[in-house]
């Protein structure tokens, strides 16, 4: 009974209403299986898929995401027209979030440095189209060659590991920019090896995610990886003469906290506040950090955009990073969001941003609410991937696997 669905799930994967499901069920087109005396309608998870697969522009690709987190690089994949499978990784919150957050999907509680792909199997079965993932490469060496030794590399071993498994047609890993002038180029060369010798052709590019509709400067660098000679191209820049700023993103919520699931009583001011709020007018995950009053009146002297340089002589020092006492600019794409370590505070109030503030900076929406401590929330808002850069990045790999099956 746990791999059977709900209608309200089956109708958010295939994205259709509860109705034209019930008209399916009744043609005999997608049948459900009754359940109980009421005959309450369910649907099998493989039904769907086969139903997917062999319906004409509906083929929604499989997806198994590794170090998913929270869930970004699926969520915007999912907005692609992908069907996402299972996330996994050892983080126990990030996985509660993913998990309700993407409808009908799995996730698992798995040590990706020390496992057998038989046991991911287990969970998200055989048929996988694309594995997906941002493993850490801190264990290249200086001459770029993998270290067995280096403990770190286990995780991204076992990235290796599970496309070697699966053979999906594609695979997209995403890292830190610098990652491509580890060792003067080598480890990037070498991560191209590795996956060309598994028979894939492999690009490589630096994305900037305010190019595509991100609030935020934030860059990454993703490989793809493809089969059977078809070609990926990359996302087009679309935002580049005109990107999202602070204030589009955040402008609409309030200075003070919010209880969880409140009514946003303000009105959306922007069109990029209209997407986040498209489906809930209610707020998650809007509470302040209480601060010193040192911190308090330190920070009321830095300007919008402003930062360290623009404090007085006596108080610049008071923090011991350059990027301490940096207030996000209104009028611009904030810094990266990180993982909360309170040195980036809001463009207009004598605070860090919260949770919810820190999540539309990344472009998760409004009903996309994020589960753990606090604590635990920022580090898997700062840890994803956006899912509107995702997203675009998805919409481009699935044209090249509808063009593989003769569907473009």
């Amino acid at each position: 009974m746990d791999d059977l669905l709900t209608m309200s799930e089956a109708c958010d994967i295939l994205k259709v209403h509860p109705n034209t499901l019930r008209n399916w069920d009744n043609q005999g087109v997608l049948k459900a299986k009754k359940i109980g005396t009421k005959g309450v309608r369910r649907y099998s998870k493989d039904d769907l898929s086969n139903f997917i697969n062999k319906t004409p522009g509906s083929y929604r690709p499989r997806v198994l995401d590794l170090f998913s987190g929270c869930g970004g690089l699926s969520y915007g994949l999912a907005k692609a027209g992908f069907d996402i499978v299972a996330g996994v990784d050892n983080w126990a919150d990030a996985l509660v979030t993913f998990e309700r957050n993407h409808p009908g999907a799995k996730s698992a509680l798995v040590d990706l440095g020390d496992f057998n792909p038989d046991d991911i199997e287990k969970i998200a079965g055989s048929d996988i189209d694309v594995v997906v993932g941002g493993p850490p490469c801190q264990g290249f060496s200086i001459s770029g060659k993998r270290n067995p030794d280096d403990p770190r590399n286990k995780l991204y071993i076992g990235f290796v590991g599970v496309v070697a498994h699966y053979k999906p047609k594609a695979f997209i890993l995403e890292n830190v920019p610098n990652l491509i002038s580890m060792a003067g180029g080598k480890v990037k060369d070498e991560i191209i090896k590795e996956f060309s010798a598994l028979g894939y052709d492999v690009q490589y590019r630096v994305l900037l995610a305010s190019d595509y509709g991100v609030p935020q400067n934030r860059k990454r660098v993703v490989f793809v990886g493809v089969r059977d000679g078809f070609n990926f191209d990359y996302p087009v820049a679309t935002f580049v003469d005109e990107r999202r700023t602070t204030s589009d993103a955040i402008s609409d919520l309030t200075e003070n906290s919010l209880d969880e699931g409140a009514t946003n009583k303000n009105a959306a001011l922007t069109e990029y506040q209209k997407i986040m709020r498209k489906n809930t007018d209610r707020v998650f995950n809007h509470e302040i950090s209480q601060h010193s009053e040192q911190t308090v009146s330190t920070i009321a002297l830095v300007p919008d955009g402003g930062n360290y340089k623009d404090l007085p002589e006596h108080l610049k020092n008071i923090r011991k990073r350059n990027i301490a006492w940096t207030r996000f600019g209104s009028f611009k794409p904030s810094n990266t969001i990180d993982t909360g370590h309170r040195h980036h505070f809001h463009y207009k109030f004598n605070r860090i941003p919260t949770v919810r503030e820190s999540a539309r900076l990344q472009s998760f929406p409004d009903d996309f609410i994020f589960y753990g401590s606090k604590t635990s929330q920022y580090k898997q808002v700062g840890n994803a991937v956006p899912p509107i850069l995702a997203e675009a990045i998805g919409l481009e790999l699935k044209k090249t696997l509808d063009s593989a099956r003769g569907e473009a």
